[in-house]
């Protein structure tokens, strides 16, 4: 799961110290995770499917 994470999220060079902001994020990054592993109408990686919520508006209320 950590690898995945990090390929996906970059979440090695997470910096956030302050508080429970690292833990904090990290449940978000878990959430989205398995949100972006539910999704089947596309079928590509992880990371493009990040990036084309991002990019396109409609992929990602779908």
């Amino acid at each position: 799961m950590h690898w995945v994470l990090d390929i996906a999220f970059d979440e090695d060079s997470n910096r956030t110290r302050k508080g429970h902001s690292a833990a904090n994020l990290a449940v978000i990054r878990h959430i989205a995770l398995n949100l972006i592993k539910a999704e089947k109408t596309s079928k590509v990686g992880i990371k493009t499917k990040r990036l084309k919520a991002g990019w396109d508006n409609e992929y990602l209320v779908a």
